[in-house]
């Protein structure tokens, strides 16, 4: 009796075990597939330009969920038919060392890092690669396994991807209003113009806008916006010119 019962037991265990080794198996082939799949999606983009991204998908659901009406509005342009200040605007707003870096401005990290610290008004070190990559690829949200698929994929699209199109990808997809996406569509709401004619002074309100482009708008501008604009003129100056 005795050895059956220890017999069970050590069958059990080898059960466990070969269960645990099966799961580990599938779940490392499971995250290869995607982790592969994923690289072939960044390839792809580098080529084809993406319908829609989770965040549009998000921001009508939520709109019928409050009994709104959908709303999305976007017009995809080339970066040719895109201002230089818009580009400029967009550079010296978020990622002044855009044409620079890889992906990660580990000096406006350490920047944010000890402002933060200091207990300062919070600010981030998001690149225009990395606001690309949780546009176009990843969910809303915060978590550590959100943050490792914004490095993946910044990896990638640095890789594999030019700025040029880093840039375009970028300022056709940023939310730039309630359910306004990208700057063909913000030029014309806003300024009723193309993009390719936004003057410097228009680029950079629609700049201004970004962080909070739900509360914000550039054709009603507020005291912050019309100072924040000043800034961003001032910084499109020392810039000059953005080579992509």
């Amino acid at each position: 009796m005795a050895e059956n019962q220890q017999a069970e037991k050590i069958d059990k265990k080898y059960r466990i075990k070969r269960n645990i080794r099966i799961t580990l198996k599938w779940t490392a082939i499971a995250v290869l597939i995607i982790m592969v799949q994923s690289v072939e999606l960044v390839f792809m983009l580098r080529f084809v330009n993406p319908p829609m991204t989770p965040l549009m998908i998000s921001r009508a659901i939520d709109q019928k969920n409050a009994g709104k009406s959908v709303k999305i509005q976007k017009k995809w342009v080339p970066l040719e038919q895109v201002s230089e200040c818009m580009i400029q605007a967009v550079v010296a707003s978020e990622d002044n060392n855009f044409t620079k870096h890889r992906g990660f401005d580990f000096v406006a990290i350490k920047d944010a890092y000890e402002e933060n610290a200091k207990g300062r008004r919070l600010r981030g070190a998001s690149t225009i690669t990395q606001q690309t990559c949780k546009n176009v690829f990843l969910w809303e949200g915060r978590s550590y396994t959100r943050k490792a698929a914004e490095v993946w994929f910044t990896f990638w699209v640095e890789t594999l991807w030019s700025k040029h199109r880093i840039m375009e990808v970028y300022l056709n997809v940023i939310e730039m209003g309630n359910g306004i996406y990208g700057v063909g569509a913000a030029a014309e709401v806003y300024y009723h113009k193309p993009p390719l004619k936004l003057s410097c002074p228009e680029a950079a309100m629609i700049a201004a806008v970004l962080p909070s482009p739900l509360k914000r708008n550039p054709v009603k501008p507020t005291p912050y916006l019309f100072q924040r604009q000043s800034q961003i003129l001032d910084l499109m100056d020392k810039i000059g010119k953005v080579e992509l």
